[in-house]
């Protein structure tokens, strides 16, 4: 546990948060500020400050939980869509840095119907085969 992380805090039981799913690994809350009706974060309950940190067995587990939330708040709330999203860092939106996935069902007559939304960009000519040669594993 990081002693100044929120959601530490609410794992330890020393702020209250609604919980929806528990188990060894994990804590599923409702979200304070939500996006959308149901809005739940997964939090690992060892402390990881990001995607990078989490071991590889958790997060294999972490979208397992998420395809299984995902699927029961659907059938539970009749959401007409589901977005996962985990943010890493700063400037990708991350403001608790301990290790979170959102889990945001989406209606089609609901707020927040461009929450997800962005400028498209344009490749330069060769800028994708550059890219491919860097990023391949």
């Amino acid at each position: 546990m990081a002693d100044n992380c929120i959601f530490c805090k609410i794992i330890a039981g020393e702020i209250p948060s609604t919980t929806i799913y528990e188990d060894e690994d994990f804590q599923v809350i409702l979200d304070i500020n939500p996006a959308s009706k149901g809005h739940a974060l997964i939090l690992p309950k060892g402390h990881y400050a990001n995607i990078y940190q989490l071991p590889e067995d958790l997060a294999a587990k972490a979208m397992k939980l998420a395809k299984k939330l995902a699927e029961h708040m659907t059938d539970k709330l009749q959401c007409d869509g589901f977005n996962l999203v985990q943010n890493n860092g700063e400037v990708a939106g991350q403001t608790v840095f301990h290790f979170h996935l959102h889990l945001i069902p989406r209606y089609l007559d609901g707020a927040n119907k461009d929450l997800l939304t962005w400028n498209n960009l344009q490749y330069k000519d060769g800028e994708v085969k550059q890219l491919e040669e860097l990023l391949k594993c």
